[in-house]
């Protein structure tokens, strides 16, 4: 027994209705590739609510539960057996809603044990379809509309304040450079005009004028061109095709044309570059700030367009000029209108599906190439800086990576999909911590190996607990109560179990058989010799007789062999033989309108660009590890402190990201999976890689934590456990999660730097 799923087919007098968390938000549609195939899910996962549904009557059946879930007769449940049974299926029953093919398989996968969880589109949404608050996102300024509310904002206030006025005045120099040079005085008076219009240009429209509806009233005197009753908001207002060349009218001096005019050159010589200039730096400048890129869009077509045309066709004027240019017989082409500087939905603009924020980290790339191999000896800049770059460029190739593998995996079948997931899912902290392997093994420093231990084991934490935390608190405030299928969740809590306990084997297994040694033992009484030693640097010794070749080093290589199949085996159980689980399907009907569709990258071109992140993530890891020990040098902070912050959470800030947006739209189990199948994957993938590495290039890394890793690893997978067994989540159990985070931290912070550090 199914559930149905809810489709506008309902019968009209149908008392069913969506639950009320699962309303598509008004705002889900006002990113670029907006969430407009969010997911609806239905099941005790997302909460049904049995009022909606059932009279009272069946309140009183043998199985309330299902009776009351299924508006069943109280007559039709036969046992409590049958009834759990039923329930469970429908409990992992989700349907959810995509506009094409490939969309919904991402979003399929999206629920698929060992994928990883993306949030963005992978395919273009035909424009018209979107909302008008979209639209405007992409607009290019260049229609003229009836504008209702106030021009006296706080954004139009800032630009005038950062932007506003030097670019007017930038103008207003300009014009006075070409009143002195004579035949640059129609150019002098258009820098005016725009002088006054950048000042505050909310409002104001800047247009291109031709006299081409008066030549034709003058060549057709009957025809019916009255100008008179036109509205401020006319389609002539609006963008025009390209104006079909009308001959100049007999008997009227002919004009000459831009590129045989003297002034054009001393425009384009003296006037036009210093411009390029401002207009450029203002671009950058508000394009980096992202909120502001109407101001870039406005600096950018005054750029390549209003500047490079003949000064006599551009006329800037108000909304009431407008009509009185109009009523002298010109027909205007709308060039440039602005009415706000800053729009706060631009946090999801996208270029070419990238958000707008990776694309503007991605230049940090080249800058940390360029200042780290040129600049070897640090005279421009310190390793400290160039360890913060390479390392923050890590995060829009993280980005590039991720939006790869959801591509290849949207187009492609279940097989490729599982094997780029994994064989690209970890890549970038592999990169980095086999570089940094490899770096301390030439330098011969054992620092560094700590430092990867301590990321490994900050990814742990960051996903076990941050993550599922900060999401719990962003979508508790948005949304009360949310709940999750903790079916599911129970698998991956199981795994996770699986996971830190085959890690932490070995450092158990040393600690219980291994030989504790002191560095350095003191007399704290100098003149009692009887009295009590005081003992520093006390560690395990492995190498101690045949312990570790004869009984670690097996235990090592059986848990990194075991570890792998175990993934394997939860691949097999959610995919295959249990996938019911996690029940997905997509509505009827829901695909059908846009069959083909148009993805964003091809499947090539996101294996390229897989592989050019790849590449360049290894070279600014290679930097990052190259400067990394000034910070390590730090007496302030413990190294172990770099390795569980920065260094593992900066590579998962686009998972994080994906992990709120889901929170924010009451899907709250893939919020929770996308923390859930990190820490796996770091257990199950990237550990075993790593020993696998260093037994066929042994640069020293032994799979043994401190004693501070290990206890807090396990207590986190006690604690998170404990959260999910209600499947239930809201803000204060997100509270719960992160103040353990901290303190956690707070630990790492003042332990002492490990040894050889």
């Amino acid at each position: 027994m199914s559930l149905p799923s809810a489709q506008s087919s309902d019968p009209p007098g149908s008392r069913r209705r969506k639950p009320p968390e699962h309303t598509q938000e008004p705002s889900s549609d006002l990113g670029p590739q907006a969430a407009h195939s969010d997911e609806q899910i239905y099941g005790r996962g997302q909460g049904l609510n049995p009022t909606d549904t059932c009279t009272a009557a069946t309140h009183h059946s043998i199985c309330p539960g299902l009776c009351t879930t299924m508006c069943m007769p109280p007559n039709m449940c036969s046992g409590h057996n049958a009834c759990d049974d039923s329930r469970e299926e429908i409990q992992g029953k989700r349907t959810i809603k995509a506009e094409n093919e490939v969309e919904a398989n991402k979003l399929v996968n999206n629920y698929r044990f060992g994928f990883r969880k993306w949030k963005s589109h992978v395919t273009e949404r035909p424009f018209e379809d979107r909302s008008e608050v979209v639209k405007e996102l992409y607009s290019e300024l260049n229609i003229i509309k009836p504008h209702t509310g106030h021009l006296i904002t706080c954004g139009n206030v800032a630009y005038v304040l950062l932007f506003g006025w030097w670019v007017s005045l930038a103008h207003f120099l300009v014009s006075i450079l070409m009143f002195i040079t004579i035949t640059g005085v129609p150019y002098g008076k258009l820098c005016w005009k725009l002088s006054c219009y950048f000042l505050w240009p909310f409002g104001k429209s800047i247009q291109e004028i031709g006299n081409t509806l008066r030549r034709c009233c003058e060549q057709s005197p009957d025809c019916e061109c009255s100008i008179d009753g036109v509205s401020d908001n006319s389609p002539v207002l609006l963008p025009s095709p390209t104006e079909v060349p009308v001959s100049e009218t007999p008997g009227r001096p002919p004009r000459t044309s831009f590129w045989c005019r003297f002034s054009t050159y001393t425009w384009l010589l003296l006037g036009y570059p210093p411009l390029v200039v401002i207009h450029s730096l203002a671009c950058f400048f508000s394009w980096i700030l992202v909120f502001t890129i109407p101001i870039s869009k406005m600096n950018g077509r005054t750029l390549t367009v209003i500047l490079l045309l003949p000064p006599e066709d551009v006329s800037v004027s108000s909304s009431s000029q407008r009509r009185e240019i109009k009523n002298q017989g010109y027909e205007a082409r709308a060039l440039l209108c602005c009415y706000h500087a800053v729009n706060w939905y631009y946090y999801k603009y996208t270029v070419d599906g990238i958000n707008v924020f990776a694309v503007n980290l991605l230049p940090l790339v080249i800058v940390a190439i360029v200042i780290g191999y040129i600049d070897k000896e640090n005279k421009y800049a310190s390793s400290e800086v160039k360890f913060a770059i390479a390392t923050g460029s890590i995060i829009p190739l993280s980005y590039y990576i991720g939006m790869g593998i959801a591509s290849i995996s949207a187009q492609s079948n279940f097989a490729v999909g599982a094997v780029v997931n994994a064989t690209f899912g970890s890549i970038t902290e592999l990169t980095f911590y086999i570089t940094a392997l490899l770096r301390g093994h030439h330098a011969a420093n054992p620092c560094l190996q700590e430092v990867v231990k301590a990321a490994l084991t900050g990814t742990l934490l960051g996903c076990i607990l941050f993550i599922p935390g900060i999401c719990m608190i962003i979508g508790g405030l948005r949304h009360s109560e949310q709940r999750f299928n903790s079916r599911s969740t129970g698998v991956s809590s199981a795994l996770l179990f699986i996971s830190v306990g085959g890690v932490f084997a070995p450092t158990l297994f040393s600690k219980a058989y291994g030989n504790l040694v002191c560095d350095a033992c003191s007399n704290s009484s100098t003149g009692n010799s009887s009295g009590p030693f005081v003992c520093h640097n006390c560690h395990y010794d492995l190498n101690n007789g045949t312990l570790f070749h004869s009984h670690v080093e097996p235990l090592v290589y059986t848990v990194s062999i075991l570890l792998p199949a175990a993934y394997l085996i939860g691949l097999i159980f959610t995919l295959k033989t249990h996938s019911h689980i996690c029940n997905i399907h997509v509505g009827e009907g829901q695909v059908t309108g846009h069959i083909g569709a148009v993805v964003h990258w091809s499947r090539w071109r996101s294996l390229l660009i897989l592989i050019m992140a790849t590449v360049l993530t290894s070279v600014c890891a290679d930097l990052a590890t190259e400067h990394i020990q000034p910070i390590l040098n730090q007496p302030n902070f413990s190294q172990y402190f770099i390795g569980v912050t920065v260094l593992a959470m900066v590579p998962e800030i686009p998972e994080i990201v994906n992990g709120i947006q889901f929170a924010l739209q009451n899907n709250i189990s893939l919020s929770l999976e996308v923390g859930g199948c990190i820490a796996v994957q770091v257990c199950m993938l990237q550990i075993p890689v790593l020993v696998l590495f260093n037994a066929f290039y042994d640069v020293g890394f032994v799979l043994l934590f401190s004693d501070l890793h290990l206890w807090a690893c396990i207590f986190s997978v006690i604690v998170v456990n404990y959260i999910f067994m209600d499947g239930k989540s809201d803000y204060f159990q997100g509270t719960a999660l992160v103040v353990v985070y901290l303190i956690l931290l707070a630990l790492y912070y003042f332990a002492p730097s490990p040894a050889g550090c």
